[in-house]
């Protein structure tokens, strides 16, 4: 019986060590507040509180200067999807994202699954529920925090049919600590916070009604 729990154990901490490196952790928001949801409203929203532009494109994608920097690829993934979905703002797209990873992680490291369930599709919930049911079986505990987030950016965009996928670098500092369930530290410290450089793929399908786009593949950056 010992020898089932201990290996138990092992298996759970190499599936939480093996998320944590694609992932990062944290366990509090930021200061500002965050959307329930990654949708137009979003949008709408960071779009009202943006400086207004002297003038814009036709497809409404926002101020050229907020295409500068890209690549030629991004640059025409990016308009293609505005060309497809007048909504789509490359501005207030990222202070969604934003918000989302931060939702999510914060979702993981808590065990909601419900909010996971709600910005995530079927193939990364199920990864995200998967590592949850291990680490409860393990009886571990997170307790993390996220410092800052350092760079949110476009990483690529792809209009592929009628789908829209857009992959955002997020580069932020995050401290992470495992708690067994006695809430003994086994891993981690919050004193030392480690760069984490993660890319996360929002998708949708522009000829939807629905507004939400959703976390449809992670991978490290």
């Amino acid at each position: 019986m010992i020898v089932e729990i201990v290996i138990l154990a092992m298996i759970a901490a190499f599936l939480g060590l093996r998320l944590y490196s694609v992932l990062g952790q944290r366990a509090e928001h930021e200061e500002e507040s965050i959307p329930h949801r990654f949708g137009a409203g979003d949008e709408d929203r960071a779009r009202a509180a943006a400086p207004k532009p002297a003038a814009q494109t036709v497809v409404q994608i926002a101020p050229q200067n907020r295409l500068d920097g890209l690549v030629p690829a991004v640059e025409r993934g990016v308009r293609e999807i505005a060309a497809a979905d007048p909504r789509f703002d490359i501005t207030a797209f990222l202070a969604g994202a934003k918000g989302a990873y931060e939702m999510v992680l914060e979702a993981f490291w808590n065990g909601d699954r419900e909010t996971l369930k709600e910005l995530c599709d079927g193939d990364v919930y199920a990864g995200f529920s998967g590592a949850i049911d291990a680490r409860e079986a393990a009886g571990q505990t997170l307790d993390n925090k996220l410092i800052r987030i350092e760079d949110t950016r476009i990483h690529s965009a792809v209009l592929d049919g009628r789908m829209a996928r857009v992959a955002v670098l997020f580069v932020s500092d995050i401290a992470a600590v495992t708690r067994d369930k006695e809430g003994n530290v086994i891993a981690g410290s919050l004193d030392d916070a480690v760069e984490s450089r993660d890319v996360w793929t929002f998708s949708r399908d522009v000829t939807s009604a629905a507004p939400d786009w959703l976390l449809d593949e992670t991978d490290e950056g």
